[in-house]
């Protein structure tokens, strides 16, 4: 689960070192994002909706979490999430994490991935070459009654809305 030369294997930088075009992070890339402690019960799914920026004078991350994924739980659980960005060649894993939930899945066997808590109270992946943690500051379930443009209702074919949750920035770590 946790190799005892985890904290070797990453340096802590500010959120403002992140150079990595968030845009292409986010979208493109994609990333875990995580809830619960590595050494009891968590879940990770895969993201590629999400932001980083500034609000309340603090550096932050947006997620969106529906509430049928299995991880909604977690994150209402858990005051705190990790975002994890890998390589291109984890794309397989993000793509088994993002099509199983971890209700039916060992997402750990399947993926070879190594899950670690990078602060207390938290999980993350060894492999990653970036990781985000934050602390849970505010949520909000989307409602479309608030859709600008109707075509976006398409993307719910099914409803199930998601919630938004803002999380403070608390620690970055990347890969040496």
């Amino acid at each position: 689960m946790n190799s005892d030369n985890t904290a070797e294997k990453f340096i802590e930088i500010s959120p403002d070192d992140i150079t990595d075009n968030s845009m292409k992070l986010i979208a493109e890339d994609w990333m875990l994002l995580s809830s619960g402690k590595a050494g009891g019960i968590f879940n990770m799914m895969t993201a590629s909706w999400g932001a980083l920026g500034q609000l309340w004078h603090k550096r932050v991350a947006f997620v969106f979490v529906r509430p049928q994924r299995y991880t909604y739980q977690f994150m209402e659980r858990n005051s705190k999430f990790t975002l994890s960005f890998f390589s291109e060649e984890y794309r397989e894993a993000l793509e088994f994490c993002g099509k199983n939930s971890g209700r039916n899945a060992n997402k750990l066997k399947h993926t070879g991935l190594t899950v670690f808590e990078p602060v207390p109270d938290t999980s993350a992946f060894e492999e990653a070459r970036l990781i985000i943690i934050c602390r849970e500051l505010y949520y909000q379930n989307i409602d479309p009654d608030n859709f600008l443009f109707p075509e976006l209702d398409k993307l719910y074919p099914k409803c199930g809305y998601h919630r938004m949750y803002v999380g403070e920035i608390l620690k970055v770590l990347k890969a040496k």
